[in-house]
């Protein structure tokens, strides 16, 4: 079964009862609960008037509560564009303004937070939140948690709505203010093909933004077809089972949990956006299956070398994804969990997932000639291409396209600017297309690696670029935007760069290690969509080595040359 929404419910309903389908600290929520407060929650939110189409501005931290919304969002026809506050007002904006959503479902806290005198104390301490209670006029406001100062007159709270109650006396499908749904043309006329709970694999079901500027979001929109493919294929692909405990904070992982029968458990999140490698420690002793990226593992690796935990041999399965992993962080974990299979998972926000890899086979492989990273096998619900030497994907786990280029100009196929060796279906990572830099008999791809180290805590981005040392190779030279406190223009000296540097042995290839961390505050920009101009960094980078002489390895100042 394709459809998302009823492949969680048809796990819940096979579902033993008193099964634990979600755990959250001292929280549970059993799946015969769960396929209840969904279905609730879906009926709720038609008698309020959410009509199929409409799309739902998603703000709610992870855990129990969202799951439940964002089911019922789906099972009701409804989107979950997911929004992230930290982007700041006018990018929030300028994506509200593109998803164009009747609702906005959003944490209590954040409307106290985003009030005035709030709302500039937090702009004083870099945090720009924009206004939930207006940033879409006449929405309907769902609410997270107790009510607080700020939260929009009208908002329904979510236990009144998984309880089934919100909405009473509203004819379903009609909202109470009278207001039709401005995506009309999503619900088809009565009879043969009518809309009825459950909808249809080809509904549009989630929107995620990826990437963009102000002027133009970039946002990938999901079906409940594509998601429930693709999700269904990743279930399979790890090996999730009924009966497991799977130990994640990341949505696209616990669904499938779901799906499988599995229980899910939440780290705790704190008041940060995901979970620090810290929240993990005190859950791995029942966890059966550990999904974390791998900057997160390569955190909780350390920790467990200063604090180890002999109950932590119960892990069977360990699944990393987000990021390219490879062999030496593979190495680390396989020393540390010697009986547990280690999977990785390569994907894109427009196909989740494409492949799945085993780590241990990695291991049991010569490291490929070429460079290249092996990233496993494609996953049924993707076909993959290679043309001149980048890879293409299709098939019906692809998402239905950009949120921007829709209705008119659907995804029928995926470039993903990923240089690639296809064999059969199993599938090696070479770097990204006209990214490759050149170091003795190495050839360093930097999207290998850039997603890792843009994962590390307190890094914004990250880019490896190189500057040339007249012989033919480059000196690799990491620049990473610092998220708290970053220079103006390039600094050697700034404390994340002496703290990335010493996280990147045994996490990347030592081929490929940098000869010098840069902060700085911004890359340089070209083009209608404001890319990175990597060209523009190289000599930005190059022109900052000149007047710092002896700061790059092998420099002749470095060595005592005149």
């Amino acid at each position: 079964m394709a459809d998302l929404v009823a492949s969680v419910l048809a796990a819940a309903d096979a579902a033993a009862a008193g099964t634990v389908a979600i755990r959250y600290g001292r929280r549970s929520l059993g799946y015969r609960e769960l396929a209840g407060r969904v279905r609730a929650g879906a009926e709720s939110l038609r008698r309020l008037g959410l009509a199929p189409g409409d799309r739902v501005l998603f703000t709610v931290r992870p855990g129990p509560d969202a799951v439940v919304l964002a089911l019922s969002i789906v099972h009701a026809g409804g989107t979950v564009v997911f929004a992230d506050p930290g982007a700041g007002a006018a990018l929030f904006a300028a994506r509200a303004s593109l998803a164009a959503p009747r609702w906005v479902a959003a944490e209590s806290l954040l409307h106290l937070a985003s009030t005035r005198p709030l709302r500039r104390l937090a702009r004083s301490r870099g945090l720009d939140l924009p206004p939930y209670a207006s940033i879409v006029p006449e929405a309907r406001h769902l609410r997270a948690g107790p009510w607080l100062p700020g939260t929009p007159r009208g908002a329904v709270g979510l236990r009144a709505l998984f309880a089934g109650k919100a909405g009473r006396g509203t004819r379903p499908g009609h909202a109470a203010s009278g207001r039709s749904s401005q995506h009309d043309d999503a619900r088809p006329a009565s009879g043969a093909g009518a809309w009825t709970a459950g909808g249809r694999e080809s509904d549009e079901a989630l929107v995620v933004f990826t990437s963009g500027t102000t002027g133009t979001p970039k946002a990938v929109v999901h079906t409940r077809g594509s998601l429930g493919n693709g999700l269904g294929d990743f279930a399979a692909g790890i090996g999730l089972a009924a009966g497991q405990n799977v130990l994640t904070d990341q949505l696209m992982v616990g669904v499938p949990a779901l799906i499988a029968g599995a229980t899910w458990t939440f780290p705790p999140h704190g008041t940060q956006p995901g979970a620090p490698s810290e929240a993990y420690l005190d859950l791995l002793d029942g966890a059966d299956v550990l999904f974390t990226p791998p900057a997160t593992m390569d955190a909780l690796l350390k920790l467990l070398a200063l604090s180890p935990r002999p109950g932590t041999a119960r892990v069977r399965t360990i699944a990393l994804g987000g990021a390219p992993v490879l062999r030496p962080l593979v190495e680390r974990i396989h020393e540390r969990f010697p009986n547990a299979a280690i999977r990785t998972i390569y994907g894109m926000t427009e196909v989740l997932p494409v492949a799945i890899g085993d780590g241990l086979a990695k291991l049991a492989t010569a490291p490929a000639s070429d460079g290249g990273d092996e990233a496993g096998t494609v996953v049924p619900s993707v076909r993959a291409r290679v043309e001149d030497g980048e890879l293409i994907l299709s098939g019906p786990g692809l998402a239905r396209g950009y949120l921007a280029d829709l209705p008119g100009n659907p995804l029928t196929e995926h470039r993903t600017g990923d240089l690639v060796r296809l064999d059969g279906n199993r599938l090696t990572l070479l770097g990204r297309k006209k990214d490759m830099f050149i170091r003795g008999t190495q050839n360093v791809y930097p999207g290998l690696y850039e997603p890792l180290v843009a994962g590390l805590p307190g890094v914004s981005d990250a880019v490896l670029t190189g500057v040339p040392d007249g012989i033919g190779d480059d000196r690799l030279v990491l620049v990473v935007i610092p998220e708290d406190a970053p220079p103006v223009g390039f600094d050697a000296g700034h404390p994340l760069t002496a703290t990335v540097a010493a996280a990147l042995p045994g996490l990347m290839d030592a081929g490929a290690l940098p000869d010098l961390v840069l902060a700085t505050d911004a890359w340089p920009r070209a083009g209608r969509h404001q890319k990175l101009d990597r060209r523009a960094l190289a000599a930005q980078v190059g022109g900052w080595a000149a007047q710092h002489p002896g700061a790059l390895p092998g420099d002749p100042a470095s060595e005592g040359a005149p």
